[in-house]
């Protein structure tokens, strides 16, 4: 912990304050999500164990919390999340064993699950799919926890919003863009109900070309916006 020495008045320890990413993406037909190994050392918290990639506030560098996120993030992945959101902040004194310690959780959506950057205090880094809301390894500190909570903001925001549009390449199909919102909702979607929604909307515009396939060709979309979600008039219903 630290002890402020500018401030003589503010002699109690401070807090342990880092900034966690759940950073996901939709490839192989599920949801996944990106985990890093910490290193298996004496001198480290659950050595070996797999962690949301994250890491401590640099007071001289992150000029707030965002900033800080978005600098875990290049590091990770070395490319920058089209959608960015903070989930919300978790602090006590036992869950992590050097200390009083306040996390603060970020999501973040990539369009592709590009191929995470070595180094750090990791000495691994995959992608691993989402079952349910948590993955099949038990996590370091509270992070099943802070995972969870990321996978049910980003499911409940995503029954009103175009969220899964960020996992989208630059052109696509409307059976593409309705898989990908049924991927992260697990459950299917009316095709005629989620293309009038999405039609209605001013998420997409067609692009003068088309997808050949083996069936008939299907015309192809790009997105009008990429830097925000569209908000729906109403949510999903369980039937689409």
């Amino acid at each position: 912990m630290q002890v402020s020495q500018s401030n003589p008045e503010l002699t109690f320890e401070r807090p342990l304050t880092t900034v966690d990413l759940a950073i996901f993406s939709v490839a192989d037909d599920a949801l996944r999500v990106l985990l890093v190994q910490r290193l298996n050392a004496e001198n480290e918290p659950c050595p070996g164990a797999w962690a949301l990639p994250g890491g401590f506030v640099d007071v001289e560098h992150d000029k707030d919390l965002e900033q800080c996120a978005l600098r875990k993030l290049k590091e990770k992945t070395g490319v920058h999340a089209p959608y960015l959101e903070q989930v919300g902040s978790w602090g006590n004194a036992i869950r992590d064993p050097r200390g009083w310690s306040a996390t603060h959780v970020y999501l973040a959506l990539l369009g592709e699950a590009v191929e995470p950057l070595p180094g750090g205090n990791a000495q691994d880094a995959r992608w691993w799919p989402i079952d349910g809301a948590r993955v099949k390894e038990r996590l370091a500190f509270d992070h099943a926890e802070l995972l969870k909570a990321a996978v049910l903001r980003l499911r409940n925001k995503v029954e009103y919003t175009s969220l899964p549009a960020f996992f989208m390449p630059s052109e696509f199909t409307l059976t593409e863009l309705q898989r990908v919102f049924e991927i992260v909702l697990e459950r299917t979607l009316e095709k005629k109900a989620f293309r009038t929604r999405i039609l209605a909307t001013d998420l997409v515009q067609e692009v003068p070309r088309m997808k050949e396939g083996h069936s008939r060709p299907a015309q192809l979309y790009q997105l009008k916006h990429r830097r925000r979600p569209v908000f729906f008039s109403r949510t999903f219903s369980p039937r689409g």
